[in-house]
């Protein structure tokens, strides 16, 4: 807050310097008297927020002094550790490198405000030399006293400002000898932590058979070190010493009691008995661990703000991390898992739990490396062996997904115990506390993602359109995926906590470990382009659902063509963008893809002529020419249109033969869009009666007797037509016409022949057909 004052008033100090302006007036006594006024009102506003600006810059540097004071604290205290006490010198590691990463963050640019006071110095010196050099024999007495007034005015803000340049520069000067001196210590602070990091990975330590075999005296050797680090002094009092150890630990106790009472009277007697159901019931111990972890964790949350004191607020950071954890587990276990199913579910993950606590204390106590190297083994291989005996026992009563991750759970442990009994203890509680923090992300997200299904099966989110889920597909194929990454990073992030080893991931994740001059990866830019391919495949697949949603709504006949095309352009937009900025985080030059783009296009520009042309007219044929669902007739094929895209457009014949055609060849011929006149196409029948027949008669039955049929593919809007055409060897020749369904043309072509066939009979009119008179003649012998 002190910070944010200082730089307050010396922005406002800074910014009311400029105000002073006068423009070309009617004449130079004018002029005078108008800057006389700005002078005078920025020479009030200088002083006034000059008065603030020393009394907050004496608050920021006594910030200076204390943290010059606490940097020598955290020298002291890093320089004195021992190698061997790995949690007590991580912990130093993390105050260096943390106090001077928040000395960089939030330094003030005073280099900068003094360039922008130097400026306004060489302006005032103008005006003063101005002032100074002007004739005051043309001016009237007014306007020399405006002169004279000008000219103090504008030494006295000149002499301000270089008055606030001093005291910048002395801040300057305070600034780097604390930046050199926290540096230094940030220096030292990282090559310890190499030092660390071998001693977890690298530097194999005394295996527990040997450690075994020389129980005795590795016990002695122990209990000095213990006695060593957990002396107190009767006449010194530490905030580190093994009274507020043992204090803190029985405060947990004592709180973790307080929130089981509080939760029990709370669910007794403020639980309404419409809400205790039977599954309540089977659940109600479970409830009550939930509950009171979460309760704990706001408890040691508000000791926490409310205490400042070096050890409760580290111990108190460590234990609300714990029990968010073991409380997510919990509260993951109770909405997924049924009542019968809940006291086994809970059993399988208690061997996990536990070890999270020890280590845990283990980090709050900074129990040194001989403690943990002589305890954590066996007690590695006791919860390994109460792993695979609960999951033996209770697997067949839990969710198969339970069983699966209780599986993995026993792999860890199988894993850290045999890293502990080679010797590398060290690495054994990272592997161990990595793979609970893993767990909790995954159980958070599994939890998560059965609730948004049972939200969806209860609300039939499939059948509804986009505009009302949108909300939800974002949650579900966005938010979920990006929580699945990130959880990777979160839970190694927090498993390096245990040892404070988060500057060291951080520069893992941003490590390139591919890098060339054209191309750089790390671990953190390939996450970025995964999250941002969840995003783009959403704002893709979004987009496309609300395109067709409004294609749709507006011409149905016309949508499925309309929808592929905008699908295809919306998709190369989108995944264009999403490549372009892909390829900006891995670092690609945009010289290398100009070259090889250019090497490429020659090529396949040659190789794809015929392609390109029938992407073309594909476009065109998208664009309205054709339309998917059309019934269209091409070189004697008749068939419907089914699909269209930038190559080929593919034709299901009447005789059930899928046809594709190249684009470039549809655009190119006649062909027949058969549903471009509202679907019907017209129908003629031939038909001929004999020479004689009363054609109006005729005429008339006939289209009765169609009429009478009520065929539904007849477009009723057109009337029915019987047509003479033509005088026949033997009979009166005539054409049935109607307008007919293209698709079922065939049909009903079939119908109509019948029905005039049938009617002709019936009225006793006559249909001839050609006849031959053969005579057999004998011949003569």
């Amino acid at each position: 807050m002190k910070k944010r004052l200082f730089i307050f008033y010396l922005l406002m100090f800074l910014f009311a310097l400029p105000s002073q302006a006068v423009l070309k007036e009617k004449d130079l006594n004018n002029t005078l008297s108008i800057l006389r006024n700005e002078l005078t009102q920025t020479h009030q506003e200088q002083k006034r927020m000059q008065i603030k600006f020393k009394n907050s810059s004496d608050k920021v540097k006594k910030n200076l002094f204390a943290i010059l004071s606490k940097s020598n604290q955290n020298a002291l205290m890093l320089y004195s550790q021992k190698l061997d006490y790995v949690f007590d010198l991580a912990y130093a590691c993390h105050e260096a490198t943390d106090q001077f990463r928040d000395f960089k963050e939030n330094s003030l640019p005073f280099r900068s405000y003094v360039t922008k006071i130097n400026g306004e110095v060489a302006r005032y010196d103008s005006l003063v030399g101005s002032l100074q050099s002007m004739p005051t024999m043309t001016l009237s007495p007014k306007a020399k006293i405006d002169r004279n007034v000008c000219l103090t005015l504008a030494v006295s803000i000149r002499n301000n400002l270089l008055e606030s340049k001093n005291m910048l520069q002395d801040y300057i000067k305070y600034y780097d000898m604390t930046e050199h001196r926290l540096k230094y210590l940030n220096d030292y602070a990282n090559s310890r932590y190499s030092e660390i990091q071998n001693n977890i990975f690298k530097n194999v330590g005394e295996n527990y058979f040997s450690i075994l075999s020389n129980l005795g005296t590795q016990v002695n050797k122990t209990a000095e070190t213990v006695n060593d680090k957990y002396h107190t002094s009767k006449k010194l009092h530490s905030q580190w010493d093994s009274r507020m150890i043992v204090g803190l630990f029985l405060s947990i106790v004592f709180y973790g009691i307080i929130s089981i009472l509080l939760n029990l009277l709370a669910i007794r007697y403020l639980m309404p008995r419409k809400l205790r159901t039977e599954q309540f019931l089977l659940k109600r111990p479970c409830i009550m661990m939930a509950t009171s972890t979460v309760t704990f964790a706001i408890i040691i949350g508000i000791i926490r703000n409310a205490v400042n004191q070096n050890f409760i607020a580290m111990a108190s950071n460590l234990l609300v991390e714990y029990a968010w954890l073991l409380g997510v587990i919990l509260i993951s276990l109770l909405l997924r898992v049924d009542g019968k199913q809940i006291k086994s579910a809970f059993r399988i993950y208690s061997p996990l739990t536990l070890v999270g606590f020890i280590v845990i204390t283990f980090r709050i106590a900074l129990v040194p490396n001989d403690l943990v190297n002589l305890i954590f083994p066996p007690i590695l291989l006791l919860c390994t062996i109460w792993q695979w005996s609960v999951i033996s026992r209770h697997n067949e009563n839990i969710p198969r997904s339970d069983m699966f991750f209780t599986y993995i759970s026993l792999v860890v442990f199988v894993a850290s115990t045999i890293c502990s009994w080679i010797g590398y203890t060290l690495l054994s509680v990272q592997i161990l506390i990595w793979w609970i923090m893993q767990l909790t992300c995954i159980l958070t997200i599994n939890c998560l993602a059965e609730w948004l299904a049972k939200y969806a099966a209860k609300h039939h989110i499939e059948e509804k359109l986009i505009n009302r889920i949108w909300i939800y597909n974002l949650i579900l194929k966005v938010g979920l995926p990006i929580m699945g990454v990130s959880s990777i990073l979160i839970s190694v992030y927090w498993a390096a906590d245990v040892f404070n080893l988060t500057e060291l991931v951080v520069r893992l994740f941003n490590a390139r470990f591919i890098d060339v001059s054209n191309f750089s990866v790390s671990i953190s830019s390939i996450v970025m382009v995964l999250v941002l391919w969840f995003i783009f495949a959403y704002i893709s697949n979004t987009t496309i659902a609300f395109m067709q949603l409004h294609f749709n709504k507006k011409d149905s006949r016309t949508a499925a063509s309309r929808n592929v095309m905008g699908k295809n352009v919306i998709q190369v937009l989108v995944w264009g963008i999403w490549l372009l900025i892909s390829l900006a985080i891995l670092h690609v030059s945009n010289t290398w893809l100009v070259v090889v783009s250019g090497g490429l296009s020659t090529g396949v520009g040659f190789a794809s002529k015929d392609i390109l042309e029938n992407i073309y007219y594909g476009i065109s044929l998208m664009a309205g020419r054709i339309n998917i669902g059309d019934w269209i007739e091409c070189d004697g094929t008749r068939g419907r249109v089914s699909s269209i895209s930038y190559t080929s457009t593919m034709i299901e014949a009447t005789d059930g033969s899928v046809i594709a055609f190249q684009n470039s060849q549809l655009f190119t011929k006649n062909y027949k869009n058969l549903t471009r006149n509202h679907g019907f196409e017209l129908s003629v029948v031939n038909f001929g009666v004999g020479y004689g027949t009363n054609v109006e008669r005729m005429r008339k039955v006939i289209i009765a007797a169609v009429e009478a049929l009520n065929i539904p593919y007849i477009d009723k809007e057109k009337p029915l037509s019987v047509l003479f055409t033509e005088f026949g060897d033997n009979s009166i020749n005539f054409k049935f016409i109607c307008w007919v369904d293209v698709t079922k043309q065939v049909v009903t072509e079939s119908q109509i022949s019948e029905c005039i066939y049938n009617t002709l009979n019936e009225n006793d009119i006559e249909m001839p057909f050609p006849k031959r008179d053969v005579y057999i003649k004998e011949m003569a012998k």
